[in-house]
């Protein structure tokens, strides 16, 4: 185990490191050291007229329509360990994307709610160790993130209306070691579902790594149970059979026998895995159940040397106890490390493809 700032566990707290503890938020946008809450002006300058510098004068910013805001651009050598935002506007049309080591192709590219297992442009509690979401739109991530040369992240809101954004990016500049992968997240959506399609979560990765997680937000079109679909792994060359297959899509995310308890779903977050939220049909404009699920393989980690590619089937139930290739609307984001350079990520979706309706 190596103590020089990365990886710092409950085991490792006593350990002291030369790594340098810095952060960026709207009070300190460069996150330089002693250059924190300088502002003389900002979105709270209004009210802190009577106080003046150094008071709350600089929370948030805001991102107009169609506007990209580089919201860290950190030179060096180091790790991301944790990041806070709470965005002001819709989650989908937030799109975050970072940047590793000079790339002009981002390794993180993702509408904001669902990188932070909220897909759904509503609120659910979500306690797990690499994402927490807290009250009211608290997102927060843990996914460690080292870099070699630079780190850069943007938002750019493609909405019709001013994003506000409140946000911190705690980091450590410190060196990395040789085997430290690059961290990746990818979005993908298909509404609906081709009928006898697999969903592609990710396909396309080139290089050596590990895949480490998945959310999903899971819009179903029809009645009955709908996840006896199987998520399949394919790494390395494999090419019509996977080399890891699962056996449905709730055991995948660590529940079981349709996540029912008494006849009705039943929500959980738990450290690795999790159905956060379930959003019910309420007798009118909500008409259709949607799945909010995320599973995080940090402690078992698909591993592969060159390649890699991940489906999952979406199934039902018809007649005569037959299986039902259902046509839902299915997002995903794709979580894992690898090895740079970064392939071309398929064209993020446009807004109307986008919106949660």
């Amino acid at each position: 185990m190596s103590f020089n700032g990365l990886g710092m566990g409950l085991g490792n707290l006593s350990r002291v490191s030369g790594a340098l503890t810095r952060s960026i938020s709207p009070e300190n946008f460069t996150g330089e050291k002693g250059k924190g809450g300088m502002a003389t002006s900002g979105t709270g300058e209004k009210c802190a007229r009577d106080l003046g510098q150094g008071w709350k004068v600089s929370p948030s910013v805001k991102i107009g329509p169609g506007e990209t805001f580089e919201i860290a651009n950190i030179e060096g050598s180091g790790a991301v360990q944790q990041m806070w935002m709470t965005p002001i506007g819709h989650w989908r049309f937030s799109i975050l994307r970072i940047y590793w080591d000079d790339q002009e192709q981002p390794s993180v590219e993702c509408p904001m709610g669902d990188f932070f297992a909220c897909g759904w442009q509503k609120y659910a509690q979500v306690s797990s160790l690499a994402v927490c979401v807290n009250p009211g739109s608290a997102f927060n991530c843990y996914w460690e993130m080292p870099f070699r040369k630079r780190c850069r992240m943007t938002v750019t809101n493609i909405d019709a209306t001013d994003l506000i954004l409140y946000y911190q990016v705690n980091y450590t500049l410190t060196e990395v070691p040789e085997d430290c992968a690059y961290f990746h997240a990818q979005f993908r959506r298909t509404n609906p579902l081709p009928y006898k399609e697999d969903y592609t979560i990710l396909d396309g990765v080139v290089g050596q790594g590990q895949y480490v997680g998945t959310y999903m937000a899971w819009g179903v079109n029809n009645n009955g149970w709908w996840g006896e679909g199987e998520i399949k792994f394919f790494m390395d060359g494999d090419r019509e059979f996977p080399t890891i297959c699962g056996t449905g899509t709730e055991d995948y995310f660590c529940g079981s026998y349709n996540f029912d308890v008494g006849g009705q779903y039943q929500e959980f977050t738990t450290p690795y895995a999790g159905l956060p939220q379930v959003l019910r049909p309420d007798g009118t404009y909500q008409a259709n159940t949607r799945f909010g699920m995320y599973r995080w393989h940090i402690v078992d980690p698909v591993r592969f040397a060159s390649d890699l590619r991940v489906t999952i089937q979406a199934l039902g139930w018809r007649s005569g106890g037959r299986y039902l290739p259902l046509q839902d609307d299915i997002a995903s984001v794709a979580f894992w490390y690898q090895t740079l350079p970064t392939a071309p990520f398929p064209a993020l979706p446009d807004k109307d493809y986008l919106e949660v309706c």
